[in-house]
């Protein structure tokens, strides 16, 4: 097990799963604070990298695309302070830090994790109900329904519309945009039934967002309503199979094959062992990996034979 502890949080990383506890301190982020424990599985996991500083430096964890929701409504756009997947180290944890990255790199190579796109969510998003309130609104969400309702900086307008209830089964998109120099942000939902090109500001699916510090909690409730909405990586419905006896087998596949030979299952997961070995020797004897590192995982595939 690896762990490093800082005033700005604690991660804690036990060979699957990267557990981040934000810290509680004045100065962390009220994102961060609101979002609370996140555990990352390994199999979300892009990379992971320590980037020294004058002082210390900073660790930055890499998800996968499409694995996490709040990603992919932030798509890199939350400020450093904010961004739960980075954890600043003071001068002295450096080389916990580097430790850190060791271990997790050790075991994505390990567990063959692949770094490219998900087509499937890997972490759940906030927890709900969540309600936020920033810019000319309040945006709620309870898991089935998003509620909308403005306050006094609402434009005359929009505010006239009253509050809106949107089930999610309704929506089809969620865009959250921070402010940026004189640009308002917004958090919009898109309704099909109700589509519109206006600006935020007379949107009545919309916040407007004004580059306030709680700005950046709407792209919470953007992310919990993202993780109830389908997976844009996920492929399209199957057509339905032909009625008949066989329909619902697998292609190519005796309807008791599966319980017939637990045998094989057993072989190929020792199969597979053996493959890593060998492939673990490979990147050791091509220099990719040191000897350090090659033992380390030698070590965890010995385990599990």
């Amino acid at each position: 097990m690896a762990e490093i502890l800082q005033t700005d949080g604690t991660w804690v990383f036990d060979g699957d799963t990267i557990r981040i506890v934000p810290g509680r301190e004045r100065g962390v982020h009220v994102l961060r604070q609101t979002l609370g424990e996140l555990a990352v599985p390994l199999a979300a996991v892009a990379g992971l990298a320590f980037e020294p500083a004058r002082r210390g430096g900073r660790l930055r964890l890499r998800l996968r695309g499409g694995a996490d929701p709040l990603s992919q409504v932030t798509r890199g756009r939350l400020p450093e302070s904010a961004d739960p997947y980075q954890l600043t180290v003071d001068a002295d944890r450096t080389g916990v830090a580097e430790y850190f990255v060791d271990e997790v790199r050790n075991a994505l190579l390990l567990e063959q994790v692949p770094a490219g796109p998900t087509d499937r969510y890997l972490l759940p998003g906030p927890a709900v109900p969540i309600s936020v309130g920033a810019g000319d609104g309040t945006a709620s969400f309870d898991g089935e329904r998003i509620r909308l309702e403005w306050n006094w900086k609402t434009e005359e307008g929009k505010k006239s519309s009253g509050t809106r209830l949107l089930p999610v089964t309704q929506v089809s998109g969620v865009e959250w945009q921070p402010a940026a120099g004189l640009e308002n942000g917004y958090l919009r939902f898109t309704v099909p039934h109700a589509p519109t090109e206006a600006p935020p500001k007379h949107d009545p699916h919309a916040v407007e967002l004004f580059g306030f510090k709680k700005d950046a909690l709407m792209a919470l409730v953007a992310a919990a309503v993202v993780a109830r909405l389908p997976h844009p990586g996920a492929a399209p419905a199957a057509e339905p199979a032909p009625p008949g006896p066989l329909a619902a087998l697998p292609a190519g596949r005796a309807p008791a094959a599966e319980a017939a030979h637990p045998a094989a299952s057993a072989a190929d997961d020792h199969d597979a062992l053996l493959r890593r070995l060998r492939e673990l020797g490979e990147l050791h004897h091509s220099g990719i990996l040191t000897d350090e590192e090659f033992t380390a995982a030698k070590r965890a595939i010995l385990k599990r034979f």
